[in-house]
């Protein structure tokens, strides 16, 4: 009996997600302070994805901050973050999604892994959490 073997690239190696569209999406509402670190953090991680910023009615200056770090920028007028992502999934066009938030809460390092997974071992969704500095919360 024949089995099969996998030669797939490392997570480090970029040419294991050629040809996929993978997005960065994050929705945000006032993330002015965060919005940069995120941008660049999953940038620096994820080179390969596009990253989208989705305001919603922010009153401070995430929207110029994240044009500023790179990040492709749309709005949602209607309040909520249920608005948000029902708005980011209908816009953004990608084979894997990736979903964060803007305050910079989340290890974008860990990132390539979690995509990784879902390549290799072809699942449909990967859940992380929040990276903490108390352990309290």
């Amino acid at each position: 009996m024949a089995t099969e073997t996998t030669t797939s690239a490392t997570a480090d190696n970029p040419a294991r997600f050629a040809g996929l569209k993978i997005a960065v999406l994050v929705p945000c509402y006032n993330e002015e302070v965060a919005i940069a670190k995120v941008v660049e953090d999953f940038r620096t991680a994820l080179p390969e994805a596009t990253i989208f910023v989705f305001d919603n009615n922010s009153t401070d200056n995430t929207v110029t901050v994240a044009r500023a770090a790179g990040a492709r920028v749309f709005r949602e007028t209607r309040q909520g973050k249920g608005y948000v992502v029902r708005r980011m999934f209908t816009d953004v066009e990608a084979d894997i999604y990736v979903l964060v938030d803007g305050d910079a809460t989340y290890d974008a390092p860990s990132v390539r892994r979690m995509v990784g997974l879902i390549i290799d071992e072809r699942l449909d969704m990967v859940v992380g959490s929040r990276v903490h500095s108390d352990k309290a919360a």
